[in-house]
């Protein structure tokens, strides 16, 4: 089992980065965490890596559904989204795939939120790339 759902967008850093924020809350997700490895790196360790942050995204109504089948998956949320530098006009969106949930705990009572925070979290790849005609 793949434990990402990846999307590769031919567009700058930064828009892809604003982009994948505004689809994450058309999906009903809200970003609750914002990490730049970026800076961070550059801050602690003196070190020049390429652009990438890492979104902590929840749908609350998911989280608390899973929360009721799971006490313990905390661990495991928010759902993590990781928009990456490639070069100057391609960006890769990231997103941990929810079943992973259900593979770690090994409790298919989480499988309808997983299915659910899945198409949710594909929805919002989906709107990052263009099709044809956006072109």
């Amino acid at each position: 089992m793949s434990y990402a759902l990846t999307t590769k967008v031919h567009r700058c850093f930064a828009d892809t980065l604003d982009d994948t924020r505004r689809s994450l809350t058309n999906q009903g997700f809200g970003i609750l965490t914002e990490i730049d490895i970026q800076a961070t790196l550059k801050a602690k360790l003196d070190v020049d890596v390429p652009a990438q942050v890492i979104l902590g995204a929840c749908r609350p109504p998911l989280a608390y559904a899973a929360l009721q089948v799971e006490p313990s998956i905390g661990l495991l949320l928010p759902c993590n989204i990781v928009v990456r530098y490639v070069n100057d006009d391609t960006t890769v969106v990231e997103a941990l795939d929810p079943r992973v949930m259900v593979s770690v705990t090994d409790n298919d009572a989480l499988s309808s939120v997983a299915d659910e925070a899945g198409r949710r979290l594909a929805a919002a790849l989906d709107t990052l790339t263009p099709t044809i005609a956006d072109s």
